[in-house]
């Protein structure tokens, strides 16, 4: 069964062989490294804070408000477009790259994996520009700041949701990142000398004999759980040597990642193969094991020059076979594999080994070449067609390879040039000379002033005649011709002189105006009027603008002969044809009861004696007498003095009282607070 697969991976190689690619060395360390969704959430909302505007008010139009919501969205956007297609484009893909890369990265993170992720990221950034698209056009119909404002906050939400579900699929890809920056830098088309054998059998001191690396060597199996790169100079070129991982006897299914990094160089690299043994069996395989391993990965072998390496003659050498080992050995030379004895401890053989390999592998690369560049491709195959036939068949040179010859390059323009000059030339000939065009700045020129450009006469219709016709005025996908009576006017004027006629003849007077129904008017009018006036008394009267006197008050003066009406009166003033206040009655109500009204021609006596008493309370300051006022004063003066003496420290109560008192302090007749005369005081 795993006969048939190693002839699966000869195949392949076959195919990788003949894959022609430039030469190459690819450098994955220079990967950036794969942000988690955290960072990327934080970094791309830190950023849109920053180099976006962040002052908006709810005064701004509202076109403004959205162009501010719609730009953070669309930064938003872009920057997380930017990292995600930054890390689809930088890593490797498998169709682009090297076969040996496509399968070794295969064997490594698993082919379907590393395109699944890659792909999620990729499907990841065509979401976010989905939602940013989606949500721009739903900000071009934010009616507020509110709206607006929420829309943004549910597309930043939207993008970095999507984000949050690529986390596993980030941190897996930083994972292969670090896994192929620490890959060695190994050039497929280079000369290559391939190490391999079975594991602890002196591979890895060979390689660090003849190269310049340090390759780890220990006394276990798999010491090396990947390829390592050394570099060695023979005939001034430059090789490589790979170090490869140890190999098991078992089938193709049952061998482990390390393993399988091994198949995977023997499959594709153009490499010189040095198959190493130990016949001293310190390696924990006996000869025949290793032989069979020889037989079963020989497949991988095929087109590449191969060298069996016997390690370690300084404790075993082939001569101390059996016979039967011995017979195997010159069976493998008989089929042209060379072998070759040296020991990596006592470095007898190394070089031999070392400079053999790299002659073998450039013979075996001219060889490649000679054959490719034979000598059937080399000449040139003429061929000669034979006539089948007796039918003339001359040569044709088109008329611009004619051209050509002769030196005029023909262009299209030319071409159309001469075949215009041509169709005019027979047109003379046939008709004469045609009439010379009138253009209109001829007609402008002839008319002057009365020229007038007529644009509808250049319109381009399907029928000519249509361009003077009348444009149809379309409202609501209707004409508005169809709706319109054409003999529309001429019916106005025939319903206009009808209509005449009739009140000509008197056909619309009333025969019931008689004077008794003339009465009845009159007297309906009066009864109106009388009603108006009745409601306007009454709003008078309950919106009196006087002060009502308590009710004691009203008693005494009812015992001594005022009634309600003098109350009233007395409240608004007794001579209504002269007081100012009724003059301004804020109501029209009021008004037109001031013009009814029926006033006395002058001031009564309660009038005058009210007017009087009024007088003197106006003089003694609201007191009852003058002697009142003196008291007041009195003792206003007393309950000052307190606060006259703390004025010696300050003079702001003083100032204080004048200004909200708006009369001098007893205490003070120059004010100390505005230094200058209480009676032009700016506070008074």
């Amino acid at each position: 069964m795993h006969q048939s697969s190693f002839m699966v991976s000869v195949r392949n190689t076959c195919a990788s062989q003949k894959f022609k690619m430039a030469s190459k060395t690819y450098n994955f360390k220079s990967l950036t490294v794969v942000p988690s969704a955290k960072d990327i959430v934080d970094t791309v909302l830190s950023k849109t804070q920053r180099k976006t505007p962040t002052v908006v008010h709810s005064g701004y139009q509202i076109s403004r408000i959205r162009s501010f919501y719609t730009r953070k969205v669309k930064y938003t956007q872009q920057t997380i477009h930017d990292k995600l297609a930054g890390i689809v484009e930088e890593f490797p893909k498998m169709d682009d790259i090297h076969p040996f890369y496509a399968d070794l990265m295969n064997v490594l993170y698993d082919k379907d994996h590393y395109k699944l992720a890659l792909g999620h990221i990729n499907t990841a950034c065509h979401m976010v520009d989905n939602v940013a698209k989606d949500y721009v056009r739903l900000l071009k119909y934010g009616d507020s700041l509110y709206r607006c404002k929420q829309l943004k906050r549910a597309a930043l939400g939207r993008m970095c949701t999507i984000m949050r579900r690529q986390a596993s699929t980030l941190k897996y890809l930083e994972q292969v990142r670090q896994h192929l920056s620490r890959l060695p830098s190994i050039d497929p088309h280079t000369r290559t000398l391939l190490v391999t054998g079975f594991p602890n059998v002196g591979k890895s001191s060979f390689v660090n004999s003849v190269t310049r690396a340090d390759v780890e060597v220990q006394p276990y199996a798999f010491t090396t759980k990947s390829l390592f790169v050394g570099h060695a100079d023979y005939k001034y070129l430059r090789w490589q040597v790979i170090d490869t991982p140890g190999i098991l006897d078992q089938a193709l299914e049952h061998r482990s990642t390390i393993e399988m990094q091994a198949i995977t160089a023997l499959a594709h690299l153009r490499a010189c193969v040095l198959y190493f043994m130990d016949l001293s069996c310190q390696c924990g395989h006996n000869v025949d094991e290793q032989f069979h391993l020889f037989d079963t990965i020989r497949p991988l072998f095929a087109n590449k020059p191969v060298i069996l390496v016997i390690n370690k003659i300084d404790i075993v050498t082939p001569d101390e076979l059996p016979d039967d080992q011995q017979a195997v050995l010159k069976k493998y030379e008989e089929a042209g594999i060379t072998i070759l004895q040296m020991s990596t401890l006592t470095t007898e053989g190394v070089a031999n080994v070392k400079n053999t390999a790299c002659d073998l592998l450039l013979a075996h690369r001219l060889d490649e070449k000679s054959r490719a560049q034979g000598k059937e491709l080399a000449a040139p195959h003429v061929s000669r067609p034979q006539p089948r036939d007796s039918k003339p068949r001359p040569s044709f040179v088109p008329e611009g390879a004619q051209e050509s010859r002769l030196g005029r390059v023909p262009t299209k323009g030319r071409t159309q040039r001469i075949e215009k000059a041509e169709r005019n030339e027979a047109r003379f000939t046939q008709y004469g000379e045609p009439a010379p065009r009138v253009l209109h700045r001829d007609l402008q020129q002839e008319l002057g002033p009365e020229y007038s450009t007529d644009l509808r006469a250049e319109w381009d219709l399907a029928d000519p005649s249509w361009r003077y016709d009348k444009i149809p005025e379309i409202v609501d996908g209707k004409n508005v011709l169809d709706f319109i009576d054409p003999d529309i006017m001429e019916r106005l004027e025939e319903l206009e002189r009808e209509e005449e006629a009739r009140e000509a003849a008197g056909e619309y007077d009333d025969p019931s105006d008689d004077e008794e129904t003339k009465t009845l008017r009159a007297r309906r009018q009066i009864i109106h009027q009388r009603k108006r006036l009745l409601r306007a008394a009454s709003a008078l009267k309950k919106s009196r603008n006087y002060p009502v006197l308590p009710k004691a008050i009203r008693k005494k003066l009812a015992a001594r002969g005022f009634t309600e009406d003098v109350d009233e009166e007395r409240g608004r003033s007794m001579d209504l044809a002269s007081d100012k206040a009724t003059k301004r009655s804020r109501t029209p109500a009021s008004r037109l009861a001031q013009t009814l009204g029926s006033a006395t021609a002058g001031p009564s006596e309660v009038a005058v004696a009210q007017r009087a008493k009024a007088a003197s309370l106006r003089a003694a300051g609201g007191m009852k007498g003058q002697r009142a006022k003196a008291v007041a004063l009195k003792k206003q003066y007393l309950g000052m003095r307190a606060i006259n003496y703390q004025g010696r420290a300050g003079t702001f109560l003083i100032a204080t009282f004048c200004v909200f008192t708006h009369q001098l302090h007893p205490c003070c007749y120059w004010c100390s607070w505005c230094s200058m005369d209480w009676s032009v005081c700016a506070m008074r």
